[in-house]
């Protein structure tokens, strides 16, 4: 048995000796098996659920504790963890709201246990995850590194606003620019042509957004100037279009496209990539024929229903995000579902039939799972069903039993690896 952990308003995290621990699928509860549970990853990190209350099971009894039960006199919050790259979550946490409906911060809270003297998560390792370990962040040179590189493109609008980025929220894909390594993200466009409800760069349903957006469409040649440095000098390198801070970027597709000739001009290192909701087919054929390497789609759901619905796309139909991919493949682009992931949706029976019907219609080489960081009763009141979610691991069984062929993972990894230090 797990027993559950809470937090007092000293912020001590505490386990209840005799309540057991509980999490969320959809909208039920559940005590989590064995297999569901690991021990808390380095790089996660644990939070109060704000303005929740933890719920426990006492013996076969629901509890709901407002106060410290060690009686200190104190409220007691719910607790879950934050989890590095590479970690699906399985469960969420179970706690109900001492405020009425509120919309929780767009985070990906998983569950939290306590075993033997140890703190446990809801989750599964799905990725290696040494590079996307917070370790390697935020150090003590960074804004050195930074200012470094500002001084050597005075004028890059671009690098400007990821030295924002890095600094203001810690975005690990901006500084992977500075630090000349791995995945390095570049944003170039404000606009966009879906209007998703977990957006995290423009707010929708009173959750702030965690990240202001491009303001400006830098041109072609700010856009080569650090694509170019960085694919030339860093170790694994990738270039990603498609940031949490931008809209669509196959939108910006004419720059993109004469960027992408311009960087493969000075060199052939390294991989460009784009994110994107593969909605503007055009576009992104523009990008194919410059030299894309590779695309990763997101997806929340197969049916088209629930994609339109959490999607909400303004410009496009579902049917132009196969279409795309057809002829990515074509073109010989390595292409990649960025599946957004949330336990007791993604892993309900019609959800898993619709998306290994789209993936045999439309191969891809890869589906990432990415835990889907959104209020989950927001979320469900939109998606309400009486159909109950099978598991993440029977979710992930699925997948490979049915798609031995697809690699599952949670990030895109070089295609042109260079171990250049």
């Amino acid at each position: 048995m797990f027993l559950a952990l809470y937090a007092n308003e000293n912020q001590e995290l505490l386990e209840h000796s005799s309540i057991a621990m509980l999490g969320r699928t959809g909208s039920n509860w559940v005590e989590p098996e064995e297999l569901e549970m690991i021990p808390l990853p380095r790089g996660a990190s644990l939070v109060t659920v704000p303005y929740y209350i933890p719920v426990g099971l006492d013996g076969d009894r629901l509890t709901y504790f407002e106060s410290d039960p060690s009686g200190r006199g104190q409220k007691a919050y719910a607790v879950a963890a934050l989890l590095p790259q590479g970690f699906t979550r399985t469960l969420l946490p179970a706690c109900v709201s001492s405020r009425g409906a509120g919309d929780l911060p767009l985070l990906g809270y998983a569950a939290v246990g306590f075993k033997n003297g140890q703190v446990y998560t809801a989750a599964v390792q799905t990725d290696e995850h040494r590079k996307w370990h917070p370790v390697n962040y935020n150090t003590a040179r960074l804004p050195e590194r930074i200012n470094r590189q500002l001084r050597q493109y005075p004028y890059n609008r671009i690098l400007q606003h990821l030295a924002h980025c890095s600094l203001d929220y810690s975005c690990f894909t901006a500084q992977n620019i500075f630090y000349r390594r791995w995945e390095g993200g570049i944003p170039t466009m404000p606009s966009c042509n879906a209007d998703c409800i977990g957006c995290i760069s423009e707010s929708h349903h009173g959750a702030d957004s965690p990240q202001q957006r491009l303001t400006f469409v830098p041109d072609a040649q700010e856009i080569a100037e650090i694509a170019g440095d960085h694919l030339q000098n860093a170790k694994e390198a990738i270039i990603s279009f498609g940031q949490g801070c931008e809209g669509e970027p196959a939108l910006n597709a004419p720059r993109l496209a004469e960027a992408i000739k311009m960087v493969r001009q000075q060199t052939d290192r390294g991989t460009i990539n784009i994110n994107t909701n593969a909605g503007f087919s055009s576009g992104l054929s523009l990008l194919y024929d410059a030299g894309l390497d590779s695309m990763r789609v997101t997806i929340f759901s197969f049916a088209e229903d629930n994609y339109v619905k959490y999607h909400r796309p303004r410009s496009y139909k579902f049917a132009q995000v196969s279409d795309s991919i057809t002829k990515a493949r074509e073109k010989g682009v390595i292409v990649s579902i960025n599946l957004l992931v949330f336990p007791g949706f993604t892993d309900r029976e019609s959800e898993i039939e619709a998306l290994l019907e789209f993936i045999r219609k439309n191969p891809v080489d890869m589906i990432q799972l990415r835990n889907l960081n959104i209020d989950p009763d927001y979320l469900l009141d939109l998606f309400d069903s009486q159909e109950a979610g099978m598991g993440m691991l029977t979710f992930l069984s699925i997948l490979q039993q049915e798609l031995p062929q697809v690699r599952i993972g949670s990030y895109t990894h070089p295609l042109r690896c260079d171990k250049r230090e």
